[in-house]
């Protein structure tokens, strides 16, 4: 499920400007631009692609109103004709995209827009800015969950999101990544995910004493009831009293739900070890240990070596800001025009740092897996009119130390093409699946990735190759670029 609203406007100016250039020289050529990222954020050893279905429903409603209108003529930078030209805009052209929840890599076109050069330049900020930050949420989810070894991660972070449109989306993201669930109730109701959370220390302290404040939320909600146990004292006071509440419910055969405790300071590890044995010791051993504060994957990571009884953890600013790690670092580069005779003339962007030359061409994304154990072998970037044949061998080079390549026999991997088509001539042909059948998606797709490729810490870099076609093509324009003296 998506929501409705018009970002027509949300761009930089200079999209604006070099559309009005265009349509005044006049540049009509049709072009093919990509978005892709350059390096893994967080320090992963993959990515995870999110924000789709947001580029779907910003490209559904593209149009600029009359206010929209009325306010781009007073910034006084803008002919009638081109304005008059924006008033009847509509997007015409292709879409394709690799799926949300997606398993990604550097360099990997994310989404190619292929369409008049205006359209696809008016387009550029709004895709960045949706999958730079859905993206990059999700990959850091996936890093959080992993850290977790299958404990359930809830994110808790809506507070503090850098504003509501990053908490409700990077929610979302979130969960594509492999949360459980949001405290973020609007992002519930517009996404159908679940909404979870217990209470806060203000509950325990409106009360008279502890004891009742558990004692009234468990009556209010039998079947979901975690008590917050750090407000005074842990171990003397709030686990003892969550006990002796928790017997009453046993006593009056309402402790039928899911029942335990959350932590949210001190000694994570020590005092969620001391607060199993008390909860054992009083028959309580389906009791859930939850925890929260200032968590994120390596201090999990850490508190899981260490032997913490915790198996529910609810993870806050550093999930949703990323805050390690703030910018996804997405970019959108042309890549090949349209001649007159209908065929795409590869581009190329040149650049003193290697990792910022552009792949030139009319391209998609080809995965390739071990036939045996269906783990993922390697990567091919390779024009769309590329062919490969899983019963022929196949060798794969690095496409920067040529030098490093490795053979597969025919028959011994499979192939599949990750790029599927979004909107054909301006209309969409593509329905997102729910967020929760995307996140099961994201967690197929992890599996199929070796253990050495998801360590938190240098972990091992899946290749990325390029066709040979494409890499020769490089290869010439690079040569043409620069001949030399």
């Amino acid at each position: 499920m998506s929501t409705t609203q018009n970002l027509t406007l949300l761009t930089d100016l200079y999209e604006l400007t070099m559309m009005q250039g265009y349509f005044k020289n006049p540049v009509q050529e049709t072009v093919i631009f990509d978005a892709f990222y350059r390096t893994n954020p967080c320090g992963n050893g993959f990515a995870i692609t999110a924000g789709l279905d947001q580029v779907i429903d910003y490209i559904k409603n593209l149009r600029f109103s009359g206010e929209d209108i009325v306010y781009l003529r007073s910034v006084g930078i803008f002919d009638e004709d081109f304005l008059e030209y924006l008033s009847n805009f509509h997007f015409s052209g292709d879409i394709y995209a690799i799926p949300e929840g997606t398993v990604v890599f550097p360099r990997e076109p994310l989404v190619k827009v292929i369409a008049p050069i205006m359209e696809a330049q008016l387009v550029e900020t709004a895709i960045l800015t949706i999958l730079n930050h859905q993206s990059l949420i999700a990959t850091k989810a996936a890093r959080v969950v992993n850290a977790a070894r299958g404990d359930g991660i809830m994110e808790f972070g809506l507070r503090r999101a850098q504003g509501p449109d990053a908490g409700v989306y990077g929610a979302r993201a979130a969960m594509i990544g492999g949360c459980i669930g949001t405290s973020n109730v609007l992002t519930g109701k517009l996404f159908d995910v679940p909404v979870l959370g217990t209470h806060a220390h203000s509950w325990i302290m409106s009360f008279p004493d502890e004891y009742t404040a558990f004692k009234t939320y468990s009556e209010l909600y039998p079947n979901a009831c975690t008590l917050l146990v750090d407000t005074y004292d842990t171990l003397k006071s709030g686990v003892p009293n969550a006990i002796r509440v928790f017997k009453e419910m046993r006593k009056a055969k309402r402790l039928n739900g899911r029942y335990g405790i959350r932590l949210d300071s001190g000694d994570l590890a020590y005092l969620s070890k001391e607060a199993r044995k008390m909860l054992d010791a009083a028959g309580f051993h389906d009791a859930v240990i939850s925890a929260s504060s200032d968590l994120d994957e390596y201090l999990i990571d850490s508190l899981k070596t260490q032997g913490a009884k915790i198996t529910s953890w609810g993870v806050g600013t550093n999930l949703i800001t990323s805050k390690d790690c703030p910018a996804f670092g997405g970019v959108y580069k042309l890549a090949a025009v349209k001649s007159g005779d209908g065929e795409f003339i590869p581009k190329i962007k040149l650049s003193e740092n290697t990792e910022k030359i552009t792949n030139p061409g009319n391209k998609t994304v080809y995965r390739i897996y071990e036939k045996a154990n269906g783990k993922l072998k390697a990567d091919i970037i390779s024009l769309v009119d590329d062919h490969f044949d899983e019963s022929e061998d196949l060798v794969i080079f690095d496409p920067l130390e040529t030098w490093k390549k490795t053979h597969l026999k025919g028959g011994t991997y499979t192939m599949k093409e990750l790029m599927i088509q979004v909107f054909d001539k301006g209309n969409c042909v593509y329905e997102s699946p729910s967020v929760m059948d995307i996140r099961e998606y994201c967690i197929n797709e992890q599996n199929t990735l070796w253990d050495e490729t998801r360590r938190l810490v240098n972990p091992h870099e899946v290749y990325v190759d390029l066709s040979e076609r494409l890499y020769k093509i490089k290869t010439q324009l690079l040569n043409q670029m620069n001949p030399g003296d």
